[in-house]
């Protein structure tokens, strides 16, 4: 390690020792001596049995955790809890700190290492700009309820995060006596701050929270990165681009939040629209800002330099007229390029901060209009000796304008093919056909829909009395068309079907959209337009199979080409991680996937059509999660070819999207992966070798899902084990989002959400769905055949040195058990009061988890975990010894509410663990 980074980390050190401090002092100024010594006898006890396994330690722990009232127990969770957002904030900085004394040595992940390929010689400028003019990456955010921090919380970590940062380049006395007495402030209001809602979130609450991100981050970041991007592939291509070369805008974002209606009931048209305009508000918020900002900035004078014609025109329509100005030809084109765009912000808001304008002008039709005027000042100063201007400020809005437009991001429609089959069971009914649709087999419904989309009548009626569910699926849909017209057709461009099971779920949706005027011409018509892209998600491990053969079907239909051609010829098709990896274990979703994606990119090369995969990935790894670089050049060769949209979700946005800079960063390492994968992908892998890997990847799926499913869906009294042993009941009550947690109101877990399925495991420390199933798996490989283990050992180290697939599962996985505990777990498990039960599921738990542990022991050489990552092994191993009484106190506060306890204090002390073992974690769902 170079002194540098020596120096770093024992900053990272001194930071966390300084911030605890800060902390107690805290916490001693508002809860007095006696509390603020049980917390510091407690840490010292925790600290002492996980460093140096001291059992007595830990029996003094438990008796010292189990006799504290829960009014008691609330101060020392929340102490804890803090501590660990505290400690999280350190090693942020940390990180952002490494990247930047590395940032010259270049490396995987690293935006500027991947450019660094353009020069290659079997590179030309042909094909960056082949790549460019078709690439699409896009970060969709969800409101899937993982992030369990208010957003005061939120706001006050990022304040005392940019504090901390000071401390580096603070030189006199005062500064760093200002920044401590900040640093204080800020710590003493996070104390003082209730840390859990009252009341569950609502989706505007998810709304302005995701808007938060673009006035941090994205609205800044972006731009920035397509500006320097550009600038580097004009240097590097000079000679054939003159630096002329315009790098069209790929990077977009896409939102769920306010479109996402599967399973929840409190989305519908009416937030739809308010998510469209709460949205476009932020983007004019910024634009009005930014050109203000240049009406101070470029006071240049036409006494000194020439402008373009086009500069006059605009600043003749200013409203300025002052003579102090009148050789400010791009002040004035700034006046009114300002006044347009209030005139147009007020004409799309009810309510805007320009309502109060008196003034005339013409608003801008499109965002597009509005870009040009803003290249037309570019482009003056680029011939005029001006282009040092152009870098700071203008070049980025023009970027952020191409990439924002008026919409800010484009919001998904989503909902569950079973509500669209009743809404059209429903249409039919009321129109007076006489059978019913959702009686008719899958070849007699797909026959009704094609013979209705070749129909020009409709089958709605304004004088029929409908359902409650058919008029809120139809005004949805009619809001969709209001909105397109309003904002531009990327404020609403995909609907996704959720649970895809058949053909017919994709011609549903178009029957739907010609309901609402969203589909204009009949089917098989080679002049028939559809707004919105049918979007099929397929999510359990039976769907994924089935995904080529009914998208096959799809693109067979008679008319679906058409389609497809005004919609650009491409298809998206989403991949559910989270439900497959409930289904059927995580080892055989990532394999399941893999295949679907290999099948599915060779049935749309057959059909010269474009396929786009959406990769509805989670935050933790029993989701899809793990980092986002390895994941994508992980995918199957020839299937990101520069398009690509996956899921941010929970306390994953707020990890990599709080702060502008470390956004900044994960922006980069996406289309970094995004390029590598598609131009420069890991090809030394042989076809002999690859259809081997293949083969033993089947076999490892096989045994992987049959122990999963054996022990999840098989194992009577299972559901009563997880119902019991984990914190679920009470994690519906954290009110962390505005989706119910479940699909009904059962204790099935075939029903329950994948979300808090897994968030619910890393509670009880297990992390279950991140690794059950590989040990049996590569045991039984191994030992099938006692007389091949040594040859099929070396397979799977030859898989995990050379096939990105294997290596990133296994490391996944690594990653994950550094952070299991079976001990914690086995508390959690005595929740259960049928001995018998517990003990023989724990058994199997334990016994997988072994076989786990010895395989990932055997690929990796090494008994310890993370050894090729040993920061974040330090980060884990350190969080182990505040994380133990959180987990204590959660078991014990669960046991005395549900043994019929009614303490107020109790409950909030449940869901105060809950996020504070979310924070240690850094895992939630």
């Amino acid at each position: 390690m170079r002194e540098t980074e020596k120096s770093l980390a024992k900053d990272l050190h001194e930071n966390i020792r300084y911030l605890g401090r800060v902390l107690g002092e805290a916490i001693l100024n508002k809860e007095g001596q006696a509390t603020f010594d049980t917390i510091e006898n407690i840490r010292q006890t925790a600290v002492k049995f996980r460093r140096q396994n001291d059992k007595e330690a830990a029996i003094t722990l438990e008796n010292t955790l189990k006799n504290l009232s829960p009014e008691q127990a609330v101060p020392i969770i929340r102490a804890f809890s803090h501590f660990k957002h505290l400690v999280n904030i350190a090693e942020d900085l940390y990180a952002h700190q490494r990247t930047r004394i590395n940032e010259d040595k270049l490396g995987d992940g690293m935006l500027a290492h991947t450019i660094n390929k353009f020069k290659k010689p079997d590179v030309n400028y042909e094909t960056i700009a082949n790549f460019f003019s078709e690439a699409l990456v896009s970060p969709v955010l969800t409101a899937h309820p993982t992030e369990v921090q208010r957003k005061s919380i939120l706001e006050l970590q990022d304040a005392l995060a940019h504090y901390l940062a000071e401390r580096d380049n603070l030189i006199s006395e005062k500064e760093v006596e200002r920044n401590r007495l900040l640093i204080e402030g800020t710590i003493c209001a996070i104390w003082q701050t209730r840390v859990v809602r009252l009341s569950k979130i609502s989706v505007i609450n998810e709304i302005e929270n995701a808007i938060s991100y673009y006035e941090t981050t994205f609205l800044h970041a972006i731009p920035e990165i397509l500006q320097d991007l550009e600038r580097d592939i004009n240097h590097i291509f000079s000679e054939e681009f003159y630096g002329l070369y315009q790098l069209p805008s790929f990077l977009h974002m896409g939102s769920w939040i306010g479109g996402d209606r599967d399973g929840n009931p409190f989305v519908n048209g009416e937030t739809l629209e308010q998510a469209v305009r709460l949205q476009s508000a932020a983007a004019f918020k910024f634009y009005l800002g930014e050109v203000e900002s240049l009406r101070q900035e470029l006071a240049v004078s036409t006494r000194l330099v020439q402008v373009t014609p086009e500069v006059i025109a605009l600043a003749e329509r200013s409203r300025d007229q002052s003579p102090h100005r009148v050789d400010e030809a791009y002040r004035l084109a700034l006046n009114g390029i300002h006044d347009r765009l209030m005139v147009t912000a007020k004409s799309m808001q009810p309510v805007s901060d320009s309502s109060s304008a008196t003034f005339e002008a013409k608003p801008y039709e499109k965002a597009e209009i509005f870009l040009a005027e803003i290249t037309m000042l570019i482009h003056s100063l680029m011939v005029n000796k001006g282009e040092h201007l152009v870098y700071p400020r203008l070049g980025k809005l023009a970027k952020a304008i191409e990439t924002f437009g008026f919409h800010l991001a484009t919001i998904d429609i989503r909902q569950s093919s079973d509500v669209h089959e009743a809404v059209i069971t429903e249409l039919f009914n009321k129109a007076g056909y006489e059978f019913d649709y959702d009686a008719l087999n899958e070849a007699e419904k797909v026959k009704t829909l094609l013979e209705e989309l070749r129909q020009p009548r409709l089958l709605f009626s304004p004088f029929h009395q409908y359902s409650e569910l058919l008029h809120k699926e139809i005004g949805v849909l009619t809001k969709v068309r209001a909105m397109r017209k309003l904002f531009g057709p990327r404020a609403v461009r995909q609907y996704i079907i959720s649970h895809t099971e058949t053909l017919s779920d994709l011609l549903e949706l178009a029957l739907l959209q010609k309901e609402t005027g969203l589909l204009r011409g009949v089917w098989g018509s080679a002049n028939i337009q559809l707004d919105l892209n049918i979007v099929p998600l397929f999510e359990t491990i039976a769907d994924l199979r089935n995904a080529p053969m009914i998208m096959g079907n799809w693109l067979g239909l008679l008319g679906t080409k058409d389609v497809l051609r005004y919609q650009g010829n491409e298809q998206e098709i989403m991949l559910g991680y989270s439900d497959s990896n409930k289904d059927g274990g995580f080892l055989t979703s990532s394999w399941e996937l893999y295949k679907a994606e290999v099948e599915l990119l060779t049935l749309f090369n057959q059909a010269n059509i474009k396929l786009r995969l959406f990769h509805g990935r989670g935050g933790a790894v029993g989701r899809g999660g793990g980092p986002t670089y390895d994941a994508i050049v992980a995918q199957p060769l020839g299937t990101v070819n520069g398009q690509i949209r996956l899921t941010e979700q929970g306390e994953t946005i707020a990890f990599k999207y709080s702060d502008a800079k470390v956004g900044k960063q994960s922006l980069e390492t996406l289309i970094a992966a995004t390029l590598d994968a598609s131009l420069f992908p890991h090809t030394d892998l042989s076809k002999q070798d690859e259809r081997a890997f293949e083969g033993i990847m089947e076999t490892l799926s096989g045994t992987a899902m049959t122990a999963y499913r054996s022990l999840i869906y098989e194992t009577p009294g299972f559901e009563e084990y997880f119902f019991n042993t984990t914190p679920i009941s009470e994690i519906a009550e954290l009110n962390i989002g505005s989706r119910p947690s479940a699909r009904k109101t059962n204790r099935k877990i075939e029903d329950l959400r994948a979300i808090p399925w897994g968030f619910s495991w890393a509670q009880c420390r297990l992390l279950l769905p991140g690794w059950y199933g590989l040990g049996s798996a590569i045991h039984h490989y191994l030992h099938a055949d006692e007389k091949k283990t040594k040859a099929r050992t070396q397979q799977l180290k030859q898989m995990l040195k050379s096939w990105p697939l294997f290596k990133t599962l296994i490391a996944n996985v690594d990653m994950v058990i550094a952070k299991t505990d079976l001990t914690v777990a086995k508390r959690y498990s005595q929740m259960l009061s049928d001995v018998a039960l517990r003990e023989s599921i724990f058994a199997r738990i334990e016994a997988e988890y072994n076989l786990t542990v010895t395989a990932l022991n055997l690929l990796q050489d090494s008994d310890e975990r993370l050894s090729s990552n040993p920061i974040l092994a330090d980060s884990i191993r350190n969080r182990l010894p505040y994380l133990d009484p959180m987990n204590y106190l959660q078991v014990e506060m669960i046991q005395r509410y549900r043994a019929g306890d009614t303490n107020d204090k109790l409950k909030l002390a449940i869901l105060l663990t809950i996020n504070g073992v979310a924070a240690g974690l850094r895992n939630t769902g």
